[in-house]
């Protein structure tokens, strides 16, 4: 498993690490108004899936608003954010803060999406920070835990393996 520190101090992911050249695991989250929403939704899009543990926090207000300022100039990517935000904060904030590119995704419920792809936090039930891009024949072709999850992704990596896949 990715070695993540929230805060500097260790946390425990639960379960699988998500590898380049995986297909990408399927799960269940919550849209804005509390239709399920799977992989298989997006399927024949290339996906950049932004995870943050929290859309209230700077980073991961920062993180969103640059992948949905991005957003426009990927073509046929669907970028969606995941957290464990209640699909009305997510709708809230969203709407607070002119987002429009990026559909944001709440795993609140099951933490399907959190433990499918490793950065469901034990400690804090929050999600650690990570990207990934799936292609649109769902293999995994980039994949980013960040160690420290207060810390930013490196948004050029993963924009550049969004726009090549």
């Amino acid at each position: 498993m990715a070695n993540v520190t929230f805060k500097g101090n260790s946390v425990t992911l639960l379960g699988n690490e998500v590898k380049v050249g995986d297909q990408a695991p399927d799960f269940t989250v919550l849209a804005n108004d509390l239709s399920q929403v799977g992989l298989q939704d997006s399927k024949g899009s290339v996906r950049l899936i932004s995870v943050v543990p929290s859309l209230d926090t700077g980073v991961c207000d920062a993180q969103t608003r640059r992948f949905n300022e991005e957003a426009a100039n990927l073509g046929n990517v669907k970028v969606l954010t995941v957290s464990v935000d209640l699909p009305f904060a997510q709708k809230r904030w969203c709407g607070a803060n002119g987002i429009e590119n990026v559909q944001t995704l709440s795993d609140h419920r099951e933490l399907s999406f959190g433990e499918a792809y490793g950065v469901a936090i034990k400690e804090l039930r929050l999600l650690a920070r990570a990207v990934f891009v799936v292609d649109a024949n769902d293999k995994v072709t980039y994949v980013e835990y960040v160690s420290e999850a207060t810390d930013h992704p490196n948004y050029e990596a993963a924009l550049e393996a969004a726009k090549q896949a």
